[in-house]
């Protein structure tokens, strides 16, 4: 955004008309009223940015899923890769609305790009919300701002396949508990910051690319096969096409609980949910799709009733299943729900192709990514050498 606020240039009585402009507009008397309104205002003005800017906007019932799944009413709220505090937002809404006291969650986050920490904390500033974003912005990877922090919940949407996060810089990094994640592809390498950064019963749930679920290239399959093993994956959601604005890249949603036994809910070590939420949702407009109230609390309720010690979960053909390690061992460690919740009685096959065409989709992305990450050595190398490839 053009940094010209205070140049000679602009024109101060016009300045002063807009500020006037904006000062007049009726937000409503209450202050709780007031921040909804202006907030709202500019959470919308955030996503335009978003679009003409090429950050990924995290839809907000996306969020909302997020937060109604892990249900922060206490403690530590962590989200390293924060954006403009969207998922801050939203667990602050899920405690007030639920009768919670919003002094009994504290937040902690961190953004790399400059422009957009400045627009969380403006975010968060007009919510009256107080976060710890860090001293500045800067990388979570090779800058992490919060070494020492242990969240009792994680809340992320990070980028999807970055092929350039600096791992060639952090080889021996103790994050890299599962194994070193692949320089071409920073998925594994979020799960294991998540991980690293929970506390022995903190949750985390966040957006990854479907790539995540199946991919075996460059060591993926393995730490993907270690982390299943040492038990932390709680339930995997498949998200409908076309709720992003800026990317047509399925994703999916991980949950991940260091401690399947915490007493809140019914022991379930060594079983995982899935649940195949591809049906939910309805086209806002001609491109764009989202999840109503009712999907939000239909596909929360299907967890809460599986994790619950007198819940009345079943598992039900073509939506959710609940698999025990030994199933997934047989199916190579291998997480998209498709594979295990089946088809619905009475579907056609078009199902199980579209959990294939997934699957290869996925498989194809990543040997794209790979082949980026190749050719740019190939370039830098021939460049070191005196010949440069346009």
């Amino acid at each position: 955004m053009p940094k010209r606020y205070a140049r000679p240039e602009l024109d101060k009585i016009r300045l002063g008309k807009v500020v006037d402009l904006i000062s007049d507009i009726g937000l409503g008397d209450k202050e709780s009223q007031s921040k909804d309104i202006l907030g709202n205002v500019y959470e919308f003005f955030l996503s335009k940015f978003a679009k003409i800017g090429g950050e990924v906007f995290t839809p907000k019932s996306i969020v909302k899923l997020l937060v109604e799944m892990l249900q922060p009413f206490k403690g530590k709220v962590f989200d390293p890769c924060c954006g403009s505090g969207g998922m801050f937002i939203q667990s602050e809404k899920f405690v007030l609305e639920h009768e919670g006291k919003i002094d009994d969650i504290s937040i902690y986050g961190q953004e790399f790009k400059a422009d957009t920490w400045k627009l969380a904390k403006m975010n968060l500033a007009i919510r009256h919300i107080e976060p710890d974003l860090g001293k500045r912005d800067a990388d979570s990877f090779l800058n992490n701002q919060h070494k020492n922090l242990k969240a009792d919940f994680v809340l992320a949407n990070p980028p999807f396949n970055d092929s350039h996060w600096g791992g060639d810089q952090l080889e021996d990094d103790v994050r890299w508990k599962y194994g070193k994640p692949p320089n071409s592809n920073a998925n594994f390498a979020w799960v294991q910051h998540f991980l690293h950064h929970l506390r022995p019963n903190g949750l985390a749930g966040f957006v990854l690319a479907n790539g995540s679920l199946s991919s075996m290239s460059s060591g993926e399959g393995e730490i993907r096969k270690a982390i299943i093993e040492d038990d932390l994956v709680d339930c995997i959601v498949s998200l409908p096409g076309q709720l992003f604005l800026t990317t047509q890249i399925p994703v999916c949603l991980w949950f991940l609980s260091k401690n399947k036994n915490d007493g809140k809910f019914r022991k379930r070590e060594g079983e995982t949910l899935f649940i195949d939420a591809r049906k939910y949702g309805y086209m806002v407009d001609r491109v764009r799709k989202a999840f109503t109230d009712d999907d939000i609390e239909n596909i929360a309720s299907i967890y809460f009733n599986w994790k619950s010690k007198d819940g009345e979960y079943e598992d039900v053909k073509g939506l959710c299943k609940s698999v025990s390690k030994k199933d997934m061992e047989k199916n190579n460690f291998v997480l998209t729900p498709g594979r295990y919740v089946g088809i619905e009685s009475g579907e056609i096959d078009d199902i199980e192709f579209s959990v294939k065409m997934d699957e290869l989709v996925s498989a194809l992305s990543d040997q794209f990514m790979l082949s980026k990450s190749i050719e740019a050595q190939i370039k830098d190398g021939l460049g070191a050498l005196g010949w440069d490839l346009l």
